[in-house]
């Protein structure tokens, strides 16, 4: 390579470099959508206001990143398309980094893992949820997430249905319209310590199914936003070095984050 060579190489790789940083150093301001309606993780409280272990962990990153951080409520259905279309940057919803929504988005690294389990009335005796088990039994689940699909590719022989909120569920199973409920365990014991007390207990633990449920919950971004995600993941390790991540999970989850 000759010397002029060279020296354009080495001006277009400092360029390349002064505009990351650029773009790392610009990001003063970040907007969040979140469900708002999957408490423990994230849930509108009767005065309307987000509360929740996501709600804490997130505004606590923020102060970590020294950002302006604005929450935006979206209905589940749409979150990702939201996302697509700048709605807002991040999502923040316990949304586990599945290959299929790998598909559209990129994810942050893991910051919670979550066990999955069925919920049903207190009356059921026996702990086999096996598809063969279930057989004709009604199972609910939010839709358009991995639970939802998980039954999809499981229980073709029970009767599946979807719902736009974990709450829907919940007081479908409440009011004897469903035999069982699927969700992450820790919002299933939201629902039993509360509204479901005197109904249901938690039946069995889910295995979960790498393919359809990932590794865990991660923060979704726009593939392109790579400044962003570096920004988020510098926290997030941040976060578990030095105990913030599981502060939070400890108030909210009542165990740490990653089991």
């Amino acid at each position: 390579m000759t010397t002029k060579r060279v020296l354009l190489a080495t001006a277009a790789l400092a360029m390349a470099g002064f505009a990351t940083g650029a773009q790392a150093q610009a990001i003063t301001e970040i907007k969040i959508g979140t469900e708002g309606a999957y408490p423990p993780y994230n849930n509108l409280n009767a005065k309307k206001e987000l509360e929740g272990f996501e709600i804490d962990y997130m505004n606590d990153l923020c102060a970590k990143m020294k950002v302006k951080c604005t929450w935006v409520v979206q209905d589940w259905d749409g979150i990702i398309p939201a996302l697509l279309s700048k709605k807002y940057d991040v999502i923040v919803a316990g949304m586990n980094a599945t290959p299929e929504r790998q598909k559209r988005v990129d994810f942050t690294d893991v910051y919670t893992s979550t066990p999955i389990a069925m919920v049903g009335a207190k009356s059921i005796t026996s702990t086999d949820i096996s598809p063969a088990a279930l057989r004709g039994k009604a199972i609910g689940a939010q839709g358009s997430t991995i639970h939802m699909n998980f039954l999809e590719a499981y229980y073709k022989n029970s009767t599946i249905r979807p719902y736009p909120t974990q709450e829907e569920a919940n007081l479908d199973l409440l009011n004897g319209r469903l035999d069982y409920i699927v969700a992450d365990l820790e919002a299933l014991e939201s629902f039993i310590k509360d509204k479901g007390k005197d109904c249901c207990k938690v039946i069995a633990e889910v295995k979960r199914d790498p393919a359809i449920h990932g590794p865990g919950v991660g923060m979704a971004i726009r593939k392109e936003d790579a400044a962003l995600k570096a920004m988020l993941n510098k926290a997030i390790a941040e976060s578990k070095a030095d105990g913030t991540l599981d502060k939070h999970a400890m108030k909210w989850l009542g165990k740490k984050a990653i089991q």
